[in-house]
């Protein structure tokens, strides 16, 4: 082919076209593999979804020896952002018809994310983390909120649901007190279920504490609907979630714990967030306290949203990026050859 695109892991990039374009959503911790940056140089153009990520991919660096000769190794190829824009026609503001009547709180925190590999407080999403702060945020108060935690660890089955439920379990024997509820809204959802469920009346605001995104894309889905968001300071969400208009909370970069190492991917060398636990209470109770104030904060996001990070937005980015830098091929010409005239054969 002219241009060849794939989609996928750097690592499994391979050059098959004349110009030959990797896309990915990137990195979520401060370094990327060896094998990475191999199969970015493979191609001619890498375009990744936030700027955390184009960021990593520049400033990575490994050391190594070719034949008693010490060499670096480096991105060579260029890397540009390409947004992964939200679909405004499936998320937008409406009136839900979920049932959450098996909730009995008026008032919700959302969160949503896979609950990943690695002991406490070390998986990605910082789910275990999540649910002790919320906990440690609510108990023993008067008027309490819930969380509802749209989660899975390794697919939608019965024995997923149970395993999610015994991890939630566990962290609450390990806080004492009245303890708010908490709700597990497990399995595949669609499109239009997990928009009525950011639109519902009961669910007020969305919260990760994620250790690292290479975008993040349900806080851009829950940022459509216009209502506030709390989210990590760092990495690919701070692209489209300013610090003026939501809740971003502060913290440091700490190495990825063992338990969470995956090879080729998140590995040993690097490091990722950490949010400020002082930070994180903070965050809660302000947004519990003041919410209608959150939300005129939560709407000027959406504002932010539909002027940058749409479909539309994203298609634009796109056209002005392979025009810059796809070159011109020579257009294929129908091969006319010259009529023989032959013999008859008798």
């Amino acid at each position: 082919p002219d241009i060849w695109c794939q989609i996928t892991v750097p690592n499994e990039f391979q050059k098959v076209g004349k110009f030959n374009i990797g896309l990915t959503a990137g990195i979520e911790t401060n370094l990327c593999s060896a094998q990475w940056i191999e199969g970015c140089n493979r191609m001619d153009l890498i375009l990744t979804s936030s700027t955390h990520s184009k960021k990593v991919f520049e400033n990575t660096a490994w050391d190594y020896e070719d034949k008693g000769v010490k060499k670096t190794m480096r991105l060579t190829t260029p890397v540009e952002v390409l947004l992964e824009g939200v679909d405004l026609t499936k998320y937008y503001p409406t009136n839900s018809s979920l049932d959450l009547s098996d909730i009995k709180e008026s008032f919700c925190y959302l969160s949503v994310g896979h609950w990943m590999q690695g002991k406490f407080g070390e998986d990605r999403k910082n789910v275990g983390f999540l649910v002790k702060a919320f906990l440690e945020s609510f108990k023993n108060k008067p008027k309490q909120p819930a969380l509802i935690l749209k989660a899975t660890t390794v697919g939608s089955s019965i024995l997923d649901r149970e395993r999610l439920l015994t991890k939630i379990d566990e962290i609450r024997s390990k806080v004492r007190g009245k303890l708010p509820n908490i709700y597990l809204f497990h399995g595949e959802t669609s499109d239009e279920t997990m928009n009525d469920l950011y639109n519902h009346p009961k669910v007020k605001t969305m919260v990760s504490f994620t250790k690292g995104e290479g975008f993040g894309r349900p806080l851009l889905e829950f940022a459509a609907s216009g209502k506030p968001i709390i989210a990590s300071g760092w990495s690919g969400q701070i692209d489209f979630l300013k610090a003026d208009k939501s809740i971003l909370i502060g913290g440091e970069l700490k190495p990825v714990d063992d338990s969470a190492v995956v090879k080729d991917m998140i590995i040993k060398e690097s490091s990722w967030f950490s949010p400020n636990v002082i930070e994180v209470g903070k965050a809660f109770k302000e947004s519990f306290k003041n919410y209608k104030k959150l939300l005129v904060n939560g709407k000027k996001q959406r504002r932010f949203i539909l002027d940058n990070f749409s479909f539309d937005n994203m298609v634009d980015a796109l056209k002005i990026s392979l025009d810059k830098n796809v070159p011109e091929f020579p257009e294929q010409v129908q091969l006319n050859l010259p009529k023989l005239n032959l013999p008859k054969l008798s």
